[in-house]
């Protein structure tokens, strides 16, 4: 598995950015020790040219997350029929005890870049970089463990992937008496699931609405965003899944990404992580703002609720489309 062209490129990627991530860690311990913008001095000035340098490279890298994750699910899916037992990128996962492990890190390193680059670019909109040092201790606290994490868990994933490997479908995972998460995600029942949704998709407007007048309420709503988040793939899972496949017992969340369902999965689950991608930066950015960037930062953090929220919109607004448009009634 190791010498196919995707695997070879998500390891690339992946361990190119946690090395770089080392080096800018590195720079990011000497700078929270000696930054100091009112200084004139020649370390100052030198600091400065610097974190612009570690800044342009690591934006890049991790602008390149989201590629890498969607790479990840895809080459699971065409890898599928390569394994004994796999029928979907569920079973390709399912194959390796680093499978999930390896895909939760790469999901989590996607949310955090989201919010590494939305406080960067807040960053240099200020003549004196006022957000630099919170910056560098989010890259060192969790940024560079994330990425360790991910270049780790993805080689020991694609390493102990064998063809020769039975694994279970994801009829069998996400039967009602399996005993894990995806069994107990996809037990609930479909009309409970989709009012979840649709209460969740009122609140998480509601709060975005009212953090715009009520600052105090802006740093939750990255939460909210999470929270919607869980509250999609749960319906995803319990409800929406079935719908489309018209089964009422097929729940995978992997098999709408297929050809043979048009791939609705990439329109139902772009604009759920973009929702919750911009979502968590706004709650980063609205938290403990500097006095004189408070007024440009909630107008970048407006525009990132008012992302958030309109993607949570549209999908639900594709979530409802599908469930309508199907044979199955539940």
């Amino acid at each position: 598995m190791l010498m196919q062209a995707p695997v070879m490129a998500l390891l690339a990627v992946a361990w190119l950015g946690a090395l770089t991530l080392l080096w800018a860690g590195a720079f990011g311990l000497q700078l929270l020790r000696h930054w100091n913008p009112a200084s004139g001095a020649p370390r100052q000035l030198l600091l400065e040219r610097q974190t612009e340098l570690v800044a342009t490279l690591v934006g890049q890298l991790l602008a390149w997350q989201g590629a890498a994750l969607l790479l990840m699910v895809v080459n699971a899916d065409r890898t599928a029929p390569l394994l004994v037992g796999a029928m979907c990128a569920f079973g390709s996962f399912n194959a390796s005890v680093w499978g999930f492990p390896a895909l939760y890190a790469k999901l989590s390193l996607f949310f955090a870049a989201g919010a590494w680059l939305a406080l960067q670019r807040a960053d240099r909109a200020a003549p004196d970089w006022p957000l630099t040092r919170r910056s560098y201790r989010l890259l060192l606290a969790v940024l560079l463990p994330l990425a360790l994490a991910d270049a780790a868990l993805s080689t020991l994933y694609f390493t102990d992937l064998q063809p020769d490997t039975l694994t279970a479908c994801c009829g069998s995972s996400f039967h009602p008496e399996h005993v894990g998460l995806a069994a107990e995600a996809s037990a609930v029942a479909p009309a409970t699931a989709l009012w979840a949704l649709a209460i969740g998709l009122v609140v998480v407007l509601a709060w975005g609405a009212l953090a715009s007048r009520v600052a105090a309420l802006a740093p939750a709503y990255g939460l909210a965003s999470l929270g919607f988040l869980g509250l999609g793939l749960l319906a995803v899972v319990a409800a929406i899944s079935p719908y489309v496949y018209e089964s009422p017992h097929h729940h995978c969340p992997f098999c709408v990404l297929k050809r043979e369902y048009d791939h609705v999965g990439f329109v139902l689950y772009l604009p759920l992580f973009i929702g919750a991608s911009a979502g968590l930066a706004s709650g980063l950015l609205s938290w403990r703002p500097p006095a004189h960037l408070d007024a440009p930062l909630q107008r970048q953090t407006r525009r990132l609720r008012a992302v958030s929220m309109a993607s949570f919109a549209l999908f639900a607004l594709v979530g409802a489309g599908l469930v309508v448009r199907s044979g199955l009634r539940l």
